[in-house]
């Protein structure tokens, strides 16, 4: 990503690409429209943790949408990543984000039953990444299954790995899922402006706020239970907070190592909301569980999905937690 700050030596044609992608065609009713930009909301927000001024869910929705429809340039989409990750994103900016992006997003269409949404972005670090072991057992309960994601790293396991071992091809198309189905949607196919979104962190070396709302949205037309994932006590606070705003149907819970599946090992508290009402579905006990079922010791894919496999034959005990979730997932599904 190579910001365009300056005219290059034979007059100016650097500056001038970049001048150009401030005009663009509305997708909807053709007409050119010239945006305001940017700068005036980033000096708002890039003053720094305490003098920075929060923005109002309109503004909000206004600066991420251009920087969705790349209209902005690369030196200010790098100045608003820089400036959220500094002073983080209140309840009302990330439900702006999130007005933004749905209005953009490639919709699923409605599944006949509430389609669960499993984000998968961490991957998996020291353990196995076992999202897409949730997502088959919510299949197997008859749930249409969403698990969408990307890469945001080079050096993780990713669900995708894994869903790839078991013979799940990612979608190339926008379609309906099925009851009992598990689908695996790459982040570009939902939304491209997204992707280039996330793929920012590969460059600047630190998350931004799409890393944030890829793990509290909902990307499909009909009715849906998004489960959403923590990995410090704060953006617990946070994520609640957008979901009651948003009014969204959700699990919320601190999962393994960012993924939105169980700790195998522990039992987290599991906190549930219907349209936006939030309930405690279980307490947390802190600590590792007293008895731990036995895990695969390699991360890899073709282990974890062997794993997976196991398991879900009944060669293998599936760990409490994780069968926890499930009977929580389908008590939140079975009120919507």
């Amino acid at each position: 990503m190579t910001p365009c700050i300056a005219p290059s030596p034979a007059g100016g044609k650097a500056q001038n690409q970049c001048i150009s992608r401030l005009a663009f065609r509305h997708k909807h009713c053709g007409t050119i429209t010239p945006p305001m930009g940017i700068s005036h909301y980033i000096k708002d927000i890039g003053r720094g943790k305490q003098g920075a001024r929060a923005l109002s869910r309109e503004q909000a929705a206004d600066l991420f949408g251009q920087v969705l429809d790349g209209t902005v340039t690369d030196l200010e989409i790098g100045a608003f990543c820089l400036a959220m990750r500094i002073k983080g994103e209140t309840p009302e900016e990330m439900a702006g984000f999130l007005d933004a992006n749905r209005a953009r997003l490639n919709l699923l269409p409605a599944s006949d039953q509430p389609l669960v949404v499993l984000p998968s972005y961490n991957g998996a670090r020291k353990l196995q990444v076992l999202t897409p072991l949730l997502g088959l057992l919510l299949a197997r309960e008859g749930l249409p299954v969403l698990v969408h994601g990307t890469a945001t790293e080079s050096s993780r396991v990713f669900a995708s790995d894994v869903l790839e071992a078991l013979g799940i091809r990612p979608m190339t198309a926008i379609e309906k899922i099925a009851d009992g189905t598990l689908a695996h949607a790459p982040t570009g196919l939902l939304s491209p402006g997204l992707k280039r979104l996330l793929d920012v962190r590969r460059v600047v070396g630190l998350r931004n706020p799409a890393h944030s709302l890829v793990k509290l949205m909902n990307p499909s037309a009909g009715t849906a239970l998004v489960v959403g994932s923590y990995t410090h006590p704060e953006y617990a606070v946070s994520m609640a907070a957008t979901f009651e705003l948003i009014g969204a149907n959700a699990l919320l819970l601190r999962g393994t190592e960012g993924e939105v599946v169980a700790d195998a090992r522990r039992s987290p508290q599991m906190q549930g909301f219907i349209a936006g009402r939030p309930m405690l579905l279980q307490e947390g006990v802190k600590g590792t569980l007293p008895e731990v079922p036995a895990l695969p010791r390699g991360i890899d894919a073709a282990s974890t999905a062997d794993y997976t496999r196991s398991v879900l034959a009944g060669t293998s005990p599936l760990p409490a937690s994780i069968a926890q979730q499930v009977e929580h997932i389908l008590h939140l599904a079975s009120l919507l």
